[in-house]
């Protein structure tokens, strides 16, 4: 698979997951789903769902550590800075020949470019706020938001994680 084709995929997953409206409820409520995927699966995560100014939803499942908490924040901040989730930011970088940092101005500090945030994104707007999850290698947390998604909005067309 080229890269140019990751990259599509990527932005697809994008494009298929919108939401027509975002609120604390709904907040919850994927939160909850996300947290029973990742406890069935036995997955060491920490799950956050928030915008620029407030958080909606955190869970910390057994095994996770305080590393995740923080991977989770420089993930987000990712989103909320770019628009993109954070796996798609990292393989555009890559794709460019391009850096994190100095080159995307995202300090190493505060962001990450590696897969695990997620755009909420709302249909007739923009991004309202972020899904992130650290715990499990980057793909797959990435995947384990999309997956969810796809159930949560009824939208298993959109393609699976490459």
């Amino acid at each position: 698979m080229t890269d140019s084709t990751i990259l599509d995929i990527l932005r697809a997953q994008e494009q298929g997951l919108m939401f027509t409206s975002f609120n604390e409820e709904i907040a919850f409520a994927l939160g909850s789903a996300l947290r029973a995927r990742a406890a069935a699966a036995q997955a060491p995560v920490v799950i956050e769902i928030r915008n620029a100014s407030r958080r909606f939803y955190f869970s910390a499942l057994p095994g996770s550590t305080p590393e995740n908490d923080n991977w989770a924040r420089r993930k987000a901040n990712t989103v909320l800075q770019c628009h993109v989730s954070s796996l798609l930011m990292g393989k555009k970088l890559a794709f460019e020949g391009r850096s994190q940092w100095p080159d995307a101005v995202l300090e190493l500090k505060d962001y990450s470019v590696h897969g695990g945030a997620f755009p909420v994104r709302l249909k007739d707007g923009g991004v309202v706020a972020v899904i992130a999850v650290s715990g499990l290698p980057s793909r797959e947390d990435h995947e384990l938001i999309v997956s969810v998604l796809k159930e949560f909005l009824g939208a298993e067309h959109v393609p699976v994680t490459p």
